[in-house]
């Protein structure tokens, strides 16, 4: 945004900043954190901590002990944010498929060694691996209602046994090494603290492959729809075990399926063909899919426990999931999620949160800042 665009929408911006208020101790803090969200909502070419300062008129040092030494509330700060988008999801006009929260995670290359949690591993957002860190995020989407939910740091297992170093970083002796899929799963419990309802849980087969996670949300009675490996292995009750999905349902198989239509807003709907199957995954009774793209002829094979849903109905929340790839998008180019910078637990958090965050979306209304954890 401009300065003039940000002056425009300054009431409303300063109202919602207000909101807060109450998470930092000091006023002085406050002020600090409110022309950092006006820099990263600016059309600064990097959001990092020196251009911000700079063109808020702040000298450099003082802005890096903000960052390195406020003190302020992230979980308050969290709950404040996640409750602010349950009642915008209450008041969102009626959308057939309801509520639907997206499960992904996303990365950026660090150079350097002391932010926090960062280590050589596979980036995502590279394609490879390299020097940089993870965070695992919940997104959420209704009609033309999107925003980033929820999100936490991944630290990998030999960053958090390199205790001495997460002292360093200001890391709790209490966070360590987690799978990615309980901290997609924590925010399912969070969440629920705060009234919120998922209609549907969708993510990519990288969490679809993971056991735990499905079981775990099977088990809660969360309606879900996940991106499966063509290897993994399914029942039919008929001949045995099968050792993948393809040799049950082939590419071939959806090709002589029923006609889908997914709606896209830039370009017309986009067309494919899909059929099912009730198989035995990961121990449970679901519903296989393969999803063939008329266009690009890529295939997708899905599983949800939604068996009694109509099959076009499981694949339109099955595709929300591109929702997330552009607050991904939105939150890197234009919020400075990839430009932060933190030497401190808290003060990476508070970049994390800000820049990525609660990137909003919604076709009735510019995009506005929020907050979610790390």
């Amino acid at each position: 945004m401009t300065d003039q665009e940000i002056r425009d929408v300054g009431p409303a911006f300063a109202g919602y900043r207000a909101g807060y208020r109450e998470c930092f101790l000091q006023t002085r803090t406050a002020k600090h954190f409110d022309n950092y969200c006006r820099g990263l909502l600016s059309d600064l070419p990097r959001k990092s901590v020196e251009p911000i300062a700079l063109a808020c008129g702040t000298a450099v040092r003082t802005r890096q002990e903000f960052l390195v030494t406020a003190d302020w509330d992230h979980l308050r700060m969290r709950h404040t944010y996640q409750r602010r988008v349950a009642a915008i999801l209450d008041g969102s006009p009626a959308d057939p498929l309801g509520n639907v929260g997206v499960i992904d995670e996303t990365s950026c290359t660090k150079k350097g060694d002391k932010t926090p949690g960062v280590r050589r591993q596979y980036l995502g957002g590279v394609g490879k691996l390299d020097n940089g860190i993870v965070t695992v995020h919940v997104g959420v989407a209704r009609g033309t209602f999107q925003a980033l939910w929820d999100a936490e740091l991944f630290v990998p297992a030999c960053g958090g046994a390199d205790r001495p170093r997460c002292r360093a970083a200001g890391i709790p002796d209490d966070v360590g090494y987690r799978p990615k899929w309980p901290i997609a799963f924590d925010p399912l419990v969070r969440l629920d603290a705060n009234g919120v309802r998922f209609d549907w849980r969708v993510f990519d087969e990288g969490y679809g492959s993971t056991v735990p996670l499905v079981r775990a949300l099977d088990a809660v009675g969360q309606r879900f729809v996940g991106e499966v490996p063509v290897r993994v292995a399914v029942a039919t009750g008929a001949g045995g075990r099968s050792p993948r999905a393809d040799a049950v349902l082939s590419a071939e198989d959806a090709v002589g399926g029923p006609v889908f239509r997914l709606p896209r807003k830039a370009l017309g709907d986009a067309r494919g063909r899909a059929v099912s199957r009730m198989v035995e995954v990961h121990g449970c009774r679901w519903l296989l899919v393969v999803a063939i793209n008329e266009a690009t002829a890529e295939v997708k094979y899905f599983a949800t426990n939604a068996v009694a849903e109509p099959l076009s109905r499981v694949l339109g929340a099955a595709f929300r999931r591109a929702t997330i790839e552009h607050d991904f998008r939105v939150a890197k180019g234009e919020a400075g999620l990839m430009h932060y910078e933190g030497r401190q637990w808290v003060g990476a958090s508070l970049g994390i949160e800000s820049g990525g965050a609660g990137v909003r979306v919604d076709s009735h209304g510019p995009p506005a800042g929020g907050k979610t954890r790390r």
